[in-house]
């Protein structure tokens, strides 16, 4: 066991017992359930468990060290793995239940990261990796979501201890007391979090709210309370004016803080400062006042439903979850929520006597930190193993589907379309790519050759023969981004030079783009940098989308003027146009659609999405180099837009297409290709009578 020598200073420093701080923990953990569930926005909870675990941790390793007694960090974390690992690890294997019973299968896989990242405590960056908004819709919510505080929490706990000892030892060294070299300590590093938070919050918003960095600040000013609380008392006026102002603060925060302000920032001073408020009023040695908000938040109801406050937190959301899940809704009615936290309080009163009544007598009787770790580990082990067979399962099955698709007359894709009798013999098989697995597997395809939305550079990537006679270039946003296994295969096939320069949300357009309500800074310097390489390069020509059917835009499909000004500065530059009509979209999650309904039943109209007839049609002057090629026919028959075509899983999500549906369009794409590039000669795939080459101002 690993400890340290603490100060010689020797102070019988001791807590006062403050009933109002579990009080508080029950108002806290009240209030996420109930903005969550009926309101989905941002509470102040969260933010009040971190500042109370800071509270509470920094005030008890400073004591320790106050008394002369060592930090022995084997029985620290041993302690607190027994705390938070058994409860957690309930919870979690749970999760894994309701996803099998209750998610569509498309989401099974994420939602196994998910949990194997909760169980080991960096759920934080695994949602800040992926990029997740933690304020999405509820239904596309990952039903561990909330873990990312557990791990923030975990981390502390891990940290802190190590982080106060180098302290005192700094403090020994310099003869300074040690509550006061930690109140040094535990400053700067809230200033220096809080300086972070306010930058990455502004910078980038959705990866700090998960960020440790940009939260340490809430955790460290809990701990600066505890170091000042004792030795501060309010007078008694103030103390009741404080209590109640803070109350009253905490509970209106989810009105307060909109879900378009940038979170945590200056917004999460807020609920901070109310829980601060709350706890310097019950602060010294006088009793709080009849009427106090201290008072209140110290009555049995609340200090017994704070004894239960983990537990609760960690059950509201996946219930939410399955719930909005099965009765596929977007937000619970008034009894539906009552129902969901019913269900919560009483999964947490359960977790709660299972472990206290079980896991907690039991480990009482052996006092070696050893029995403790145990404790909790014994929770957490079989969920790592549970969810890593399962991912081996669906690996498996990923393996089986893929043999199978080897097979071109099992899973032909849009090349049904082009036979007839392969239409009608095609036989009853599950989906290919697998639902679990297709939006993964197709975004990783591309993922090192494309810039996402924050990248301030420009990603390129070259394909097929590097000396060929003929290179063409992917230009455009995702929708672009998706024809790439399409033109990939024709590349291959005709030994061709492929120059890929895509980047998400972005057009290759000469307007001026916004994201969020913003400019799009990175798009427009991307379109610079994208135009300036087409120049240096020897490109015969330059593939990318012809219309947008983007329903942002909250206008029918249509043909942007800034793509048309860039189809006039290739042609000035020599460079031949080959224009692609727009894929459909749907209003619903397509893989997430065949897992509940089926195949037959996810289809979409056509003119939900696209316009009666190709917009390109309608233009009065296109440059002599632009060639247009639409192949709505392979995605769409008689209006209707199939999600599953071939076998085939077309979409990966609402509007992307599957790699592997891609790749079945090459040779749909390829002879339209050919002869918009005046290419015609060296077609040997050529399928004749097929629709979709249509020369600039021309019917086709």
């Amino acid at each position: 066991m690993t400890d340290v020598l603490s100060s010689p200073v020797k102070t019988r420093s001791k807590g006062r017992h403050r009933p109002d701080i579990e009080g508080l923990r029950a108002v806290a953990a009240l209030l996420i359930a109930v903005y969550h569930i009926w309101f989905g926005t941002v509470s102040g909870g969260v933010d009040v468990f971190l500042l109370l675990t800071g509270f509470l941790v920094t005030g008890s390793l400073v004591r320790t060290l106050e008394r002369g007694d060592r930090i022995k960090f084997g029985a620290y974390w041993s302690k607190v793995a027994k705390r938070l690992f058994p409860a957690g690890a309930v919870v979690l294997g749970a999760v894994l239940a309701g996803t099998y019973l209750f998610m569509p299968r498309s989401q099974w896989t994420e939602i196994i990261g998910d949990v194997q990242a909760s169980a080991l405590y960096y759920g934080n960056w695994h949602l800040a990796f992926g990029a997740v908004d933690y304020m999405a819709e509820n239904s596309a919510a990952s039903p561990v979501q909330h873990f990312w505080s557990l791990a923030i929490q975990g981390q502390f706990y891990l940290v802190w201890p190590l982080f106060i000892t180098a302290v005192s030892l700094v403090g020994v060294w310099l003869g300074i007391r040690v509550r006061t070299a930690a109140l040094s300590a535990v400053a700067l590093v809230a200033a220096g979090s809080f300086g972070y938070s306010l930058w990455i919050t502004s910078n980038e918003p959705v990866w700090a709210y998960f960020d440790s960095g940009a939260r340490l600040w809430e955790l460290a000013l809990g701990g600066l309370l505890a170091l000042v609380v004792t030795r501060f008392a309010l007078p008694g006026a103030l103390r009741w004016a404080a209590g109640w102002l803070g109350l009253i603060a905490l509970v209106a925060c989810g009105f307060v803080i909109s879900d378009t302000l940038p979170y945590p920032g200056y917004a999460s001073l807020w609920p901070t400062t109310a829980a601060a408020l709350i706890i310097l009023a019950g602060a010294g040695e006088a009793e709080n006042g009849r009427l106090s908000a201290n008072r209140l938040l110290s009555a049995r109801p609340l200090t017994w439903l704070g004894g239960h406050a983990f537990p609760l937190f960690l059950w509201h959301w996946p219930v939410l979850v399955f719930y909005l899940e099965v009765t596929d809704r977007v937000r619970p009615s008034l009894s539906g929520g009552f129902m969901v936290l019913g269900v919560s309080f009483l999964a947490a009163l359960a977790t709660t006597w299972v472990i206290d009544g079980g896991i907690t007598r039991v480990t009482t009787r052996y006092k070696a930190p050893i029995w403790s770790l145990a404790a909790g580990v014994l929770f957490v082990v079989p969920v790592l193993v549970a969810s890593s067979l399962w991912s081996q399962e669906i690996d498996r099955d990923r393996t089986e589907r893929l043999e199978l698709s080897s097979n071109p007359m099992n899973y032909p894709g849009a090349a049904v379309h082009l036979d007839q009798e392969l239409a009608t013999d095609l036989p009853v098989l599950p989906v290919y790519p697998d639902t679990s697995t297709v939006a993964e597997d197709t975004i990783e395809e591309t993922s090192d050759c494309n810039a996402v939305a924050a990248d301030d550079e420009m990603v390129l990537c070259e394909f097929g023969d590097p000396d060929a006679d003929f290179t063409i270039a992917l230009v455009g946003s995702s929708h672009a981004r998706h024809w790439f296994n399409a033109l990939e295969a024709v590349v291959e096939r005709q030994g061709w030079n492929m120059v890929m320069m895509t980047r998400n949300a972005c057009q290759f357009s000469t307007e001026i783009q916004y994201r969020g309500g913003e400019e799009y800074t990175n798009c427009t310097t991307w379109n610079q940098e994208v135009m300036t390489e087409l120049e240096t390069r020897d490109v015969d020509a330059v593939f990318g989308l012809a219309s947008l059917t983007d329903p942002r835009e909250d206008k029918e499909e249509h043909v942007p003027d800034g793509f048309l000004q860039r189809w006039y500065q290739l042609d000035a530059m020599g460079i031949d146009m080959i224009a692609v009509r727009d894929t459909p979209r749907f209003d619903f999650d397509v893989p997430e659609c065949v897992d509940r309904e089926g195949a037959s039943e996810c289809v979409a109209d056509q003119r939900d999405s696209m316009a009666e007839t190709a917009p390109f049609h309608h233009l009065a002057e296109v440059p002599d180099n632009t060639s247009f090629i639409d192949l709505t026919g392979y995605l769409c028959q008689g209006g209707e837009c199939q999600g599953v075509i071939g076998n085939q899983l077309v979409y990966y999500d609402a509007n992307h297409l599957s790699y592997a549906f891609s790749e079945s369009l090459g040779a749909v794409l390829e002879p339209h290709l050919l002869e918009a590039s005046g290419q015609e000669n060296q077609a040997d795939t050529m399928l004749l009578g097929s629709p979709g080459v249509e020369q600039a101002g021309g019917e086709g």
